[in-house]
């Protein structure tokens, strides 16, 4: 028997319900692999094909993909892969799964999780709480994963633009030849800008053997907890790459379905997580990357062109039309901006930094600079942990904002806007993030939040799981402070996070 014939045996067989005791099996189809859903298991069997990108047409390969899916997967999600299992040939003839017999199909044998609560399908609940979470997830995910060798995959970075003009062109009724133009030469240039860059990042580390797939349709809810699954096994080059060419998948999936407040809080955490200044000179390959994950996907949506109803061919042009005009926007991302909220504590200063961030500067949004988690990060403790009074004296404090400038100075300078959230009591302090905006050679932005003293200490007093300390001895405190003359524009806080949002926006000439 052929491959071929072997495995629409093996299909057959996985199929029954007999093979499974009697429990109802689900197939799921996928251009390279097959997966049978059966009571609490899940087996996936490569499927004997042949690509340009991979190679599963013998028995050996397919044994050998099966095992590098599962060293892989297992770090991500070690709940979820537990082996992998032959399917054998048994005496006399019939077949069996991890019998003893002579192997004629490989299986990755996972723990079934209930598939409709993979991100695509529940979008819709990802709100601030999860993003967050999925900010995290992902930052521990690359800290895991290993150095990788750069200078094949940054050679091959630099062929996906003349891939996805070849495929784009064929297709004009859905791509106007200029667009395609416009976004090659623009893709060209980003690349060749970014080049040297990588290889710096390479050396210094952020090359790794990253997911390579990271979209929402591969994080599942587990226990309300996000776990990314399906990392990609079968290509070196695929699943290498620069952290933020990674995470820049989950960015684009997420702005591309309109969740740009998750998209931001996604970004910032990681940046708040992983804790790493360099990462805040990546931000200059973002445009590029965001722009070529969103070419990749309308290139694999057009691919399903070929196989699809007449019915489905204008959704289809649609979607792929979609993710090419996204990938136009993100490489043309707007200038910089710098905008500076301050206020007394309790004014609502990070509620209305995070409502900001999605609609600042190019895509996702602003990165956020707080003090309070800076001063957490200067004592190297976590963020919601409490620092004694003396890490509030005049000298921590000092350095505290010069970390935020020389930060504020480092996303100015990749092309990124930033908000910094700080008090911003002294006029000395107000000055130095002009000073830092006119370094880039861009107007600051300053925004001073105003409420009560029994607003602020009613907010105050509610806080949990925050970084400020700020208490109702702090709140009562500031109530002596002279702020000297104020140049910023001061903005009405005493109501809802809503209301001060409008008038923020309103301060900015931001459109509401």
């Amino acid at each position: 028997m052929s491959d071929l014939d072997t495995q629409q045996e093996v299909f057959s067989f996985l199929a029954n319900p007999a093979t499974h005791g009697g429990a109802k099996v689900q197939r799921i189809d996928t251009h390279a692999a097959s997966v049978f859903l059966a009571g609490d298991r899940a087996l996936k069997v490569k499927r004997a094909v042949h690509f340009p990108f991979l190679d599963y047409s013998t028995l050996d390969k397919r044994k050998q993909a099966c095992a590098a899916e599962l060293s892989v997967n297992a770090p991500y999600a070690p709940d979820i892969y537990r082996r992998i299992v032959p399917i054998t040939r048994e005496a006399p003839g019939r077949l069996a799964i991890g019998g003893a017999g002579e192997p004629v199909e490989w299986a990755v044998e996972m723990r079934r999780f209930d598939e409709t609560r993979t991100l695509d399908h529940v979008a819709g609940e990802i709100d601030e709480d999860l993003a967050d979470a999925l900010g995290r997830a992902v930052a521990t995910a690359h800290a895991k994963a290993p150095a990788a060798d750069a200078q094949a995959w940054i050679a091959a970075l630099g062929t996906y633009n003349d891939e996805h003009v070849e495929v784009f062109a064929q297709h004009p009724e859905i791509f106007p030849a200029e667009k395609i133009e416009m976004l090659a030469q623009s893709s060209r240039a980003a690349y060749a800008k970014i080049v040297p860059f990588l290889r710096e990042r390479a050396r210094e580390g952020f090359v790794r053997r990253i997911h390579g797939d990271l979209h929402l349709g591969n994080i599942v809810l587990i226990d309300g907890k996000p776990v990314l699954f399906d990392a990609i096994e079968f290509s070196e080059i695929i699943a290498t790459g620069d952290v933020f060419y990674d995470i820049a998948f989950l960015l684009m999936d997420l702005l591309e379905r309109r969740l740009k407040l998750a998209a931001s809080v996604v970004l910032n955490r990681y940046l708040a997580q992983t804790q790493r200044v360099e990462n805040l000179d990546a931000l200059a390959t973002l445009p590029f990357f965001l722009s070529t994950r969103a070419s990749i996907r309308a290139k694999v949506t057009m691919a399903r062109m070929e196989r699809a109803k007449e019915s489905e061919r204008a959704a289809i042009a649609r979607s792929a039309r979609g993710y090419f005009d996204f990938a136009l926007q993100a490489i043309a991302p707007p200038k910089p901006v710098l905008i500076a909220v301050g206020g007394l504590s309790g004014t609502g200063k990070s509620r209305l930094a995070r409502m900001l961030a999605p609609d600042i500067g190019p895509m996702p949004g602003a990165v956020i600079l707080r003090s309070d988690v800076e001063r957490k990060a200067l004592f190297g403790v976590g963020e919601t942990d409490e620092l004694p009074a003396i890490a509030y004296n005049a000298e921590t404090t000092a350095r505290v904002y010069a970390a935020l400038a020389g930060k504020a100075r480092r996303i100015l300078a990749a092309g990124h806007a930033a908000i910094v959230d700080a008090v911003f009591a002294h006029p000395d302090e107000r000055a130095a993030m002009a000073e830092v905006a006119k370094s880039a050679n861009i107007r600051l932005q300053g925004l001073f939040l105003t409420a009560d003293l029994e607003t602020r200490l009613k907010r105050v007093g509610g806080r949990a799981g925050d970084a400020s300390d700020a208490d109702r001895a702090v709140a009562l405190a500031q109530e002596r402070y002279e702020l000297g003359p104020m140049d910023w524009q001061e903005v009405d806080a005493s109501g809802s996070p809503e209301s001060t949002l409008k008038r923020a926006k309103a301060a900015l000439k931001l459109v509401n």
